[in-house]
Formats: structure tokens, C-alpha cells, sequence
């Protein structure tokens, strides 16, 4: 399970997107989280399903990509699904009745419209790691967070540009190594995948030590390295690469906001 979470990762091609500014990625991401959330009904769900497609295809990056993802939290989109079937309402058609829970038509359809919200909104964000570098990551978050700096906050932005950078960087460092830890264990005798629910959370003891202190210590070897190269934070700081605005990034707007018109019309008119 482990070695299917691919988020974080950045899969290089020659796609219109991974040629657009990282700072128009990240404002256009935002607003179609926003306006998938914004989806009211099955016509407004649909263009976001098209959108995303849209997108996806457009990366040029292997669905199959994007479907490890999903692998990865399968769990929480079942659970969803199954968490909604039963707030539909009461004055629809029943199909199922079992004790005190009641399956309707409508919890069927409530089901099916949040868990596709939660994969296009799984898709679309993994969407803007695997088309841009943690370089680019990083100037463009700092480019997005500037306006702190006149409040006093200069040498802060740059410094939370680079954690969230970092910490986004080493997700599949650190999955990497919780499944290098696992095959470990498993070579040594260990029984992962038996056991009730109380013998399974303990058997992640042995897993989950030897990762916290690997991760401390990659922490460290990753500060001593910045500290060997006079790394002072963003004072002074230049950039050999500077993030420029080009034709592709007005197609990318064009697209998004003709997405998030119809998403308002459907709203209104359906």
C-alpha cells in the first residue's frame, strides 16, 4: 500500500503544464478545489469530472499515476462512501432496510457525489506535484507569500516557503523508507498483515521507531548540508531561474475560468 502514495513526486515530460508559471498553478489549483467543493448538482459534477480529465490528460503524466494515489486512500473513500448512504433523505424511495439504517436512493446518490468530489479533488492536486519541481515549489510560494514582508515578516516567508517544500519533497523519501522497514521486519518474522485491530496497531510499533528516528536523522544530515553550504535563509538570496508569465499561462486561465463560469451557471439555472 505503502509504495503506492506517488504524491509529492515529479514526473518530468514536454506538457503545455509543466511549461506554466508555478505560481499561476497554485492560484488556479485553489480555485478548482473551491469550485469542485462549489459542485451543487450531477451537471455541475460532471464539468468538474471533465475539467479534471482535462488536466490530467494534459500533464501527459501516466494515469496510472494518478490511480496509485487513489489506491492509497481507498479506505477513506470507502468509508465515505458508506458514511453517506445513510444521510439521505427520509422522503426518499427506500432500497435497503437493516435494523435502524436505512439505505434510500437519495443516500445512494449523496454517497456517489462526495466520493467523487474527494478523487477529483485527489487528482487535481497531485496534478501540481507532479508537474513542478521543489525549486519551483518554493519560489513560487514565496512569490504568493511577498506581501507578508511589508508587515515585518520578510526572512519568515522565505522560511515557510522551505518547510512546506521540504516536508512536501520528503513524503516519498519517507515512504520509501517505512516500506524498506517493513521488509525488514517481515524478513526478521514479523506478522503485519494478521491479527485483529489491537494486534495490528502493534505490530506498527517496530515500523513506526526506527522510521521517527530515521527522519530525525535525515533532518539533521539535511541542516548540517545546508549549514556546510552558508545557507542564511532568504536574505540576499538570488534566483538563477525567475518565474516569468507566458502564453501558456493565459490558456490556463482561459480554461479555468470557463470551468468555474459553468460550475456557477449549472448552480443557477439546474
Amino acid at each position: 500500500m505503502l509504495k503506492d502514495i506517488t504524491f509529492g513526486q515529479y514526473f518530468e515530460t514536454r506538457s503545455p503544464i509543466h511549461k506554466a508559471d508555478p505560481r499561476v498553478k497554485m492560484v488556479l489549483l485553489i480555485l478548482a478545489v473551491v469550485f469542485i467543493f462549489l459542485s451543487q448538482n450531477i451537471l455541475s459534477l460532471t464539468l468538474s469530472f471533465l475539467f479534471v480529465m482535462g488536466v490530467a490528460l494534459a500533464s501527459k503524466v501516466p494515469l496510472k499515476m494518478y490511480f496509485k494515489n487513489l489506491k492509497a486512500i481507498l479506505p477513506i473513500i470507502i468509508l465515505t462512501t458508506v458514511i453517506n448512504m445513510f444521510y439521505g433523505s427520509k422522503e426518499s424511495a427506500v432500497l435497503l432496510s437493516l435494523w435502524k439504517l436505512t439505505i434510500t436512493y437519495d443516500g445512494l446518490y449523496r454517497a456517489f457525489f462526495m466520493s467523487l468530489r474527494i478523487v477529483l479533488l485527489i487528482v487535481v492536486s497531485s496534478s501540481l506535484t507532479y508537474t513542478t519541481t521543489p525549486n519551483d515549489l518554493t519560489d513560487a510560494i514565496e512569490s504568493l507569500l511577498s506581501p507578508l514582508k511589508f508587515i515585518g515578516l520578510k526572512n519568515a516567508v522565505h522560511t515557510l516557503a522551505l518547510m512546506m517544500t521540504i516536508a512536501l519533497r520528503f513524503i516519498p523519501t519517507l515512504v520509501e523508507e517505512a516500506q524498506k522497514i517493513m521488509n525488514a521486519q517481515k524478513a526478521r518474522g514479523a506478522d503485519l498483515e494478521s491479527g485483529n485491530l489491537k494486534e495490528r496497531i502493534k505490530a506498527l510499533i517496530p515500523i513506526l521507531i526506527p522510521l521517527l528516528i530515521s527522519s530525525v536523522r535525515r533532518a539533521y544530515e539535511l541542516a548540517e548540508a545546508m549549514e556546510c553550504r552558508c545557507y542564511n535563509g532568504g536574505e540576499g538570496k538570488t534566483r538563477m531561474k525567475q518565474l516569468k508569465v507566458s502564453a501558456v499561462d493565459f490558456y490556463l486561465c482561459g480554461f479555468t475560468a470557463v470551468f468555474c463560469t459553468g460550475i456557477i451557471l449549472f448552480n443557477i439555472f439546474f
